[in-house]
């Protein structure tokens, strides 16, 4: 089980997020209100598929013996017109490869645990308690 937990005082909209060991700060855009102090929760969803995508390469290319230098993943995270996220992540690979190591590599993407999270249906499931400990 993964926890995180994020606190947000009277600063608009800083809220500073923790998994009991490290800490992050989001915020939103000074347009939205906010003070631009961190990423923005959408910033976050788009990084979390970014580094996960990064580091499922990178375990993938070390068990292979695959000589990679650098990964790079840029996502971006956008409408359709039917109002749907588009996620659109390009990966930049330091090395050559061959043509059937790249489709490969397309392959390792889409398996890393946020991509397959995304592209399945979620259920979340909320409480609330009035007293904070």
């Amino acid at each position: 089980m993964i926890t995180v937990k994020a606190q947000i005082g009277l600063a608009h909209y800083k809220t500073t997020i923790t998994n009991g060991t490290h800490s992050i700060t989001s915020d939103d855009a000074i347009a939205l209100g906010g003070n631009n102090l961190g990423f923005s929760p959408m910033e976050l969803l788009a990084a979390s598929l970014a580094s996960c995508t990064s580091i499922t390469l990178r375990m993938y290319c070390d068990r292979k013996a695959i000589e990679m230098n650098q990964i790079e993943v840029k996502v971006e995270l956008d409408k359709n017109e039917l109002n749907e996220n588009i996620f659109t992540r390009n990966i930049y690979i330091s090395n050559s490869i061959t043509e059937e190591q790249k489709q490969r590599l397309i392959q390792i993407a889409n398996l890393c645990p946020v991509s397959k999270l995304l592209s399945n249906g979620n259920t979340i499931i909320t409480s609330l308690d009035a007293i904070i400990s």
